[in-house]
């Protein structure tokens, strides 16, 4: 009998954020989906894993595994870190009114 398994990458989202379009219209999707802070952050660290992620650490000031660490699921970063990351991908935050 031939046992043919398929194996499976795992997903990972990073894979398909190529530019900066397709990356301000993922966290734009996330704030939409509820404005869940580790979301927001979680998100950004994906787009950091789409590209150079020791680059941008150095960009930012932080060491690559504590920027890692704090664009994780389990991460906490500060505001002040969301701000420095965002500004280093290229992309800037904004407001509007939520009416």
């Amino acid at each position: 009998m031939n046992d043919t398994r398929e194996t499976f990458a795992p997903y990972d989202g990073a894979d398909y954020l190529g530019d900066l379009d397709t990356a301000a219209a993922y966290l734009e999707a996330t704030l939409e989906d509820g404005n869940d802070p580790a979301l927001v952050a979680q998100a950004l660290g994906t787009i950091a894993r789409s590209g150079n992620l020791s680059q941008l650490a150095r960009r930012v000031g932080m060491s690559r595994e504590g920027l890692y660490k704090a664009l994780s699921a389990d991460g906490n970063p500060t505001f002040a870190t969301i701000v420095k990351v965002s500004e280093a991908l290229g992309l800037k935050l904004h407001f509007e009114p939520a009416h």
